[in-house]
């Protein structure tokens, strides 16, 4: 069963916590734009859609259960992310969210795009 606390979340539009993430990203030097390359990267979305889901305040169990193709390599995000290891969480859509945050988080503190992206390094 769900707690309150993940229902809330769930309801959260995706607009209000993106202004967030790009404020975390402006202050270490990053900007919007790496922001939505790994929101698209994730999700599958392209920017016009993404705009399009932040213009509508479309809520994050929408955002990831709408999704046109979750990048597989997102299992490849490892670590602590808000005290919870990222690849421990079992609940599907908080696994989703809290790699959502771990990119954010990586970009934010200035890691190379090739990285955060988890492409291969020759």
């Amino acid at each position: 069963m769900a707690t309150s606390s993940n229902d809330r979340i769930r309801r959260t539009s995706v607009a209000s916590v993106h202004v967030h993430y790009v404020a975390k990203a402006e202050k270490k030097g990053r900007g919007r734009a790496e922001v939505d390359e790994v929101i698209r990267w994730l999700t599958g979305y392209s920017q016009a859609q993404l705009n399009a889901l932040l213009a509508d305040n479309t809520d994050f169990e929408t955002f990831f259960a709408e999704a046109p193709a979750m990048n597989p390599d997102r299992f490849l995000i490892t670590g602590v992310i808000c005290g919870y290891r990222v690849e421990d969480i079992e609940d599907p859509f908080m696994r989703e969210l809290r790699h959502l945050d771990k990119l954010v988080d990586e970009v934010s503190k200035g890691k190379a795009m090739d990285r955060v992206l988890r492409k291969a390094v020759p």
